[in-house]
C-alpha cells in the first residue's frame, strides 16, 4: 500500500495560505498591493479588533468584470504575468496569483467590484473556498474586499494571534510602510469609525516620513540621490544622534516594494561608518530603483525578499550614496562646518546639534589655523576657549553658542586614527626600531594567527619575531604610537585579523581603530591647559571631529538657550 498520497485541495490551499497569510497585517498588505496595482488614487482600510473580526480594503482603481471576479479566487490566476519570461520583468507589487485564494481559504470573504466602463458591478461571496453567490449590485467604480473572521476554520492558527491591540499596531505599521513611496495616493486606516492613520496625497515625502518616524527625526533627515543608467539609489537618512538599538526603523524599498534585506542593511550601516556605535542602527529609508530583469522577486510567497543579480554593485552604490549624504552633515564644533540640507527645510542651511542656527546661503564657516587672512574671506569663528578639565576626563570649553564638553579620550582617539589612516594611505607605516625588543606571550591560537599574518602586521609597521613556542619579540612598531601596552594590544589585533575576512581597506580600518584606542589619552588622565588647547585646536582640523573611530560622540554642546531654559529664565 502506498504511503504517499495527494492532499485534498482544501488542505493544500490552507498550507499555501500559511505562507502568505500569517496575521491580519499580512492580509492588509496583500490587499493594498492589489489596490495600488489597480492604479487607485484613494485606498481606505477598515479593521475591527485588529483585523481579526474584519478587514475591509476599498479602492477606486480599475475594478473587475464578473468573469475577472470569478477568476481571481482561483489559485495562480493573475493579470500581472503570462509567460515564464514575465517573471524576470515584474514591475507590479503583486504577481503570483496566490493572495486572494489563500485569504479566501481561511476566512469569510466578500468581493464587490465594478469597472469604469460597466453600468453595474458584482458581489461575490465565498467562505473557506466555498463559493456562496455572485450577484449584480450597484457600486462605485473600483473594488472593495471584506475579510471576516480570519482563521475561523483553522482554530490552531487563530489561537496564535496576539491581542487585538497588538494586531492593530502591526496593521498600522504595515499600512504606513506600504504607503510610503506612493505619495500620490490618499490612504486612510480606521478601527471601526475611529481614524487611526490618514495619509493625504502629497508631493512632499516629509509627511509620510513623519508618520513613519516622527516629525523630529523626519524634519532633519538628509536626502541624497545617486543615479546610473540601470540603477538609482535615493536615501533619506536620520542623523546619527537618532540611532537606535534596533533596526526597526531602517526601511528598504526596491522598485517601491518594501522588503527586508540584511545585505542592504549592512550597506547602509557601512555608509554611516564611524558615526554609529557598534550595535546601533540608523533611522533611514532606502529607495532602490533597478531594472526588474536585474533582480529576482520570486523568492518567497510573502514577496518580502528579493535577490540582486549583481549584489556587489548594489552594495557599493548604497554605501557611496549614504557616505555622500552624510558628508554634508554640519557639525557644531566651534559653530563651523559644511552645510547640509534637510528634507524639512529645503534650501536652508542648518546645523545638526542643536537644530536652531541658520546661516546665510552665501556664507561658509571654516576653521583656519593660519594667519593668511588676505587669502581667506570667509567669516571666522574663534576656537572653543578651554576653561578647564572635569573629572580629569572631559575638557570644558566656552563657545559663542554656550558650553561645550569634549571627551578627551574620544577626541585624541579620533586624531590618532586619522594620523594612522593618512600615513598608511600614502606609504607603508613608518616604524620605530626598538633597541631592546618587547617580549610578548601569546596563546597557541594567537601564535598561529601571528605567524599566518606576519606580512599584514608588517604593513601596519609591526614586526613580530617568533622566539620559540608561544613567545614573540616585538622588534618595531608604528612611530606614531608611543604610549601603548603592547602585551594588551597585540592579542586584540590578532583576534581582529582572525575573524575579519573582508577587503583589505575595511580590515585595516578596523585595526587602525583598535590601535588608536589603545594609544589615545585615557580618561582620568590629568592634562595641562596647553595640552587641552592643542587638542581642541587639532580636533577642529579633523575630517570627522564629531565621533571617535568606534562611533562614540566626541563632544556635546549646551547652548545658552538650553541653559536659560534649564534655569527657568525663558519658557
Amino acid at each position: 500500500m502506498s504511503t504517499i498520497r495527494i492532499l485534498p485541495e482544501k488542505i493544500a490551499s490552507q498550507i499555501a495560505a500559511g505562507e502568505v497569510v500569517t496575521r491580519p497585517s499580512s492580509v492588509v498588505r496583500e490587499l493594498m498591493d492589489n489596490s495600488i496595482d489597480a492604479k487607485s488614487d484613494r485606498i481606505d482600510i477598515t479593521i475591527k479588533r485588529g483585523g481579526i473580526d474584519l478587514i475591509k480594503v476599498t479602492d477606486n482603481g480599475t475594478g473587475m468584470t464578473r468573469d475577472d471576479i470569478l477568476l481571481c479566487i482561483e489559485r495562480h490566476a493573475t493579470s500581472k504575468i503570462e509567460t515564464t519570461e514575465d517573471l524576470f520583468h515584474v514591475n507590479t507589487l503583486g504577481f503570483r496569483g496566490e493572495a486572494i485564494p489563500s485569504i479566501a481559504s481561511v476566512s469569510k470573504m466578500k468581493i464587490i467590484s465594478r469597472t469604469r466602463d460597466d453600468m453595474v458591478g458584482h458581489t461575490l461571496t465565498i467562505e473557506g473556498e466555498t463559493l456562496k453567490s455572485i450577484d449584480e449590485t450597484s457600486s462605485p467604480a473600483g473594488t472593495a474586499i471584506e475579510v471576516k473572521n480570519l482563521f475561523y476554520n483553522v482554530p490552531a492558527r487563530r489561537k496564535f494571534l496576539r491581542t487585538p491591540q497588538t494586531e492593530t499596531n502591526h496593521v498600522q505599521d504595515i499600512v504606513i510602510k506600504t504607503a510610503l513611496p506612493f505619495t500620490h495616493i490618499h490612504f486612510t486606516l480606521k478601527q471601526g469609525e475611529k481614524i487611526l492613520t490618514r495619509l493625504p496625497a502629497t508631493g512632499n515625502i516629509l509627511h509620510r516620513l513623519s508618520s513613519l518616524m516622527g516629525r523630529q527625526v523626519a524634519e532633519k533627515m538628509l536626502q541624497h540621490t545617486n543615479e546610473t543608467p540601470d540603477l538609482a539609489i535615493d536615501v533619506c537618512l536620520g542623523l546619527p544622534e537618532f540611532a537606535r538599538k534596533r533596526g526597526d526603523r531602517l526601511f528598504v524599498y526596491v522598485n517601491n516594494r518594501n522588503i527586508r534585506d540584511r545585505f542592504v542593511t549592512r550597506a547602509v550601516i557601512e555608509g554611516y561608518g564611524q558615526r554609529l556605535m557598534k550595535g546601533q542602527y540608523p533611522q533611514a529609508v532606502v529607495f532602490i530603483t533597478i531594472d526588474p530583469s536585474k533582480i529576482d522577486v520570486n523568492v518567497h510567497p510573502a514577496k518580502e525578499e528579493i535577490r540582486f543579480h549583481d549584489s556587489f554593485k548594489v552594495f557599493r552604490a548604497i554605501v557611496s550614496t549614504v557616505e555622500s549624504a552624510l558628508k554634508s552633515i554640519n557639525h557644531t564644533y566651534a559653530g563651523i562646518g559644511s552645510t547640509s540640507t534637510f528634507i524639512g527645510n529645503t534650501g536652508s542651511h542648518y546645523i545638526s546639534e542643536p537644530p536652531a542656527m541658520e546661516f546665510e546661503d552665501d556664507q561658509e564657516w571654516i576653521f583656519s589655523d593660519t594667519d593668511e587672512k588676505d587669502t581667506d574671506i570667509s567669516p571666522k569663528k574663534d576656537l572653543p576657549a578651554v576653561i578647564g578639565q572635569l573629572g580629569n576626563s572631559y575638557i570644558i570649553c566656552e563657545t559663542e553658542r554656550g558650553l561645550m564638553l569634549i571627551d578627551q579620550h574620544a577626541a585624541h582617539e579620533r586624531l590618532v586614527y586619522e594620523t594612522l589612516k593618512e600615513t598608511i594611505a600614502v606609504s607603508p607605516m613608518a616604524s620605530q626600531r626598538l633597541i631592546t625588543p618587547i617580549q610578548i606571550e601569546l596563546s597557541a591560537k594567537e601564535s598561529t594567527i601571528a605567524l599566518e599574518n606576519a606580512q599584514r602586521l608588517a604593513e601596519l609597521g609591526i614586526e613580530l619575531e617568533h622566539f620559540g613556542g608561544n613567545t614573540f619579540l616585538l622588534r618595531s612598531y608604528p612611530a606614531v604610537l608611543d604610549t601603548v601596552n603592547w602585551n594588551s594590544l597585540i592579542p586584540e589585533l590578532l583576534l581582529e585579523l582572525k575573524k575579519d575576512t573582508r577587503v583589505r581597506e575595511i580590515l585595516f580600518d578596523k585595526i587602525l581603530s583598535i590601535m588608536a584606542c589603545h594609544s589615545a589619552i585615557r580618561a582620568k588622565h590629568k592634562m595641562a591647559r596647553e595640552e587641552m588647547t592643542d587638542l581642541v585646536r587639532r580636533l577642529g582640523m579633523a575630517d570627522l571631529p564629531t565621533n571617535c573611530p568606534h562611533g562614540r560622540p566626541v563632544f556635546k554642546e549646551i547652548t545658552y538657550t538650553e541653559l536659560e531654559k534649564m534655569f527657568k529664565r525663558i519658557p
